[in-house]
């Protein structure tokens, strides 16, 4: 027989009881996967925990577990990376994207004609990612490799990127994520930013100027679904006297692009 519940004489019903909050073991190694993957560097069991809020002793365990099955990688000095798995696994998705594949055949054709670094990139929350990426022939090198994470407000891409969305979406995302740029070119008003991300994707263009980095441009325009939500951005990076020189040229070649990877998607009617 059940005890009464003390001071009212009733038992309580089984789903009324309170629960704790837990957090599963699936949460808690996502958790460190995405620290790993945020922050672009191998970690310790002691930061890690830290950054994610979990004990010490829960990390420890997730861990050893990650590393024993491949999904991360502990090094001679303690610290642990991404494993190789995860590797296998990105291979194996970016496979099954024809998404990515078409958007790299025209990436690729647009850095031939147009001589300069072109990048297809997405959005991460608050980030804007490079996708896949295609070297210009020249000198000029640019930083950004395939993987980097920016903040959506330091690009030309990252406007595009929620330039669909409706303004007070806009505007929430920009306040919770515009900073400073390390060039401090970068607007982080959240206001202007929603207008200018507005009106960068009606015109179906974006220009930067050293923004991000000094005397680094990016030309970019968006890739739209059949929706009409903008899934990516195909850009030029190039000097910047270059996009002042003509920017008409640039722009002109970039929306041809973009427009060209919508139809070979079949979003785009031909």
């Amino acid at each position: 027989m059940k005890s009464p519940q003390r001071g009212t004489g009733e038992t309580p019903e089984p789903d009324k009881l309170p629960r704790r909050a837990r957090v599963s073991g699936m949460d808690r190694a996502l958790q460190i996967l995405d620290h790993l993957y945020q922050t672009g560097e191998p970690a310790g069991s002691y930061a890690i925990a830290k950054a994610v809020g979990a004990p010490l002793s829960t990390v420890y365990v997730v861990i050893d577990e990650l590393v024993e099955r491949e999904m991360l990688s502990r090094r001679a000095d303690g610290l642990v990376w991404l494993g190789a798995r995860l590797y296998h696994y990105g291979l194996a998705y970016a496979r099954s994207l024809d998404f990515l594949g078409e958007a790299s055949h025209v990436m690729h054709q647009l850095g031939r004609e147009i001589g300069e670094s072109v990048q297809i990139c997405g959005r991460d929350d608050g980030h804007m990612v490079v996708l896949a990426m295609a070297r210009g022939p020249g000198p000029f090198r640019i930083l950004s490799e395939v993987g980097t994470r920016v903040p959506l407000n330091w690009t030309a891409s990252g406007r595009l990127l929620i330039g669909h969305l409706p303004e007070p979406e806009r505007i929430e995302i920009f306040r919770r994520t515009a900073c400073a740029s390390p060039t401090e070119r970068a607007e982080t008003d959240a206001l202007k930013l929603s207008k200018l991300a507005g009106l960068a994707f009606r015109e179906r263009l974006s220009i930067q100027i050293s923004e991000t980095d000094f005397l680094v441009s990016c030309v970019a325009s968006p890739i739209c679904d059949w929706a009409g939500a903008c899934v990516a951005t195909i850009s030029i990076v190039l000097p910047e006297h270059k996009v002042v020189a003509n920017s008409a040229l640039y722009a002109e070649a970039v929306r041809d692009a973009s427009e060209a990877i919508e139809r070979r998607l079949g979003w785009r009617e031909r």
